[in-house]
């Protein structure tokens, strides 16, 4: 999509029937959105009768931005405000829930092991690939699948050869 033809807003964006347009305007806007707007934004677009693209578009947009953030102190009051955003969405929420969780773990903040035994597999197999000793131990004794305690177990297994 061409800036030419980009849509300026997400009145315009929901003016199109293909949800999969829809999809490539929301994932560009929110890809280029100034932080000032994001919130809104975010808000505007889990306003589309199609949740499950809106909140894919969505999820995209947040997984992009906590990759980026979660090393630095930005992250806390950006979690809150799409924390607020995504209130509804439960699924959202809980991905958020899990970057903090992945922050804490990666920058070895106070964490709960049972809160990462009781996490989603995105969010157990992106720990196994971390640098927290602690937590691929945790996960390959009790990763909730076998390809999650495989995959520590044999992170721990390079890391003690090394």
């Amino acid at each position: 999509m061409s800036a030419r033809s980009r849509p300026h807003d997400v009145h315009d964006i929901l003016q199109n029937p293909d949800e999969h347009v829809r999809f490539t305007a929301y994932v560009d806007k929110l890809g280029h959105v100034a932080d000032a707007n994001e919130l809104d934004l975010v808000s505007r677009v889990l306003t589309d009768p199609d949740q499950t693209m809106a909140q894919s578009a969505v999820l995209r947009h947040l997984d992009r931005r906590a990759a980026g953030l979660y090393p630095g102190p930005a992250y806390e009051g950006w979690a809150q405000a799409m924390t607020q955003a995504t209130i509804d969405h439960p699924f959202l929420a809980e991905r958020l829930r899990e970057w903090s969780l992945f922050r804490a773990i990666t920058l070895k903040l106070p964490w709960q092991p049972e809160d990462l035994l009781a996490s989603s597999n995105w969010l157990q197999l992106k720990t196994t690939a971390g640098t927290n000793s602690e937590a691929i131990e945790i996960l390959a004794e009790a990763g909730r699948t076998k390809r999650i305690r495989n995959t520590a177990s044999i992170r721990l297994k390079h890391r003690s050869e090394s």
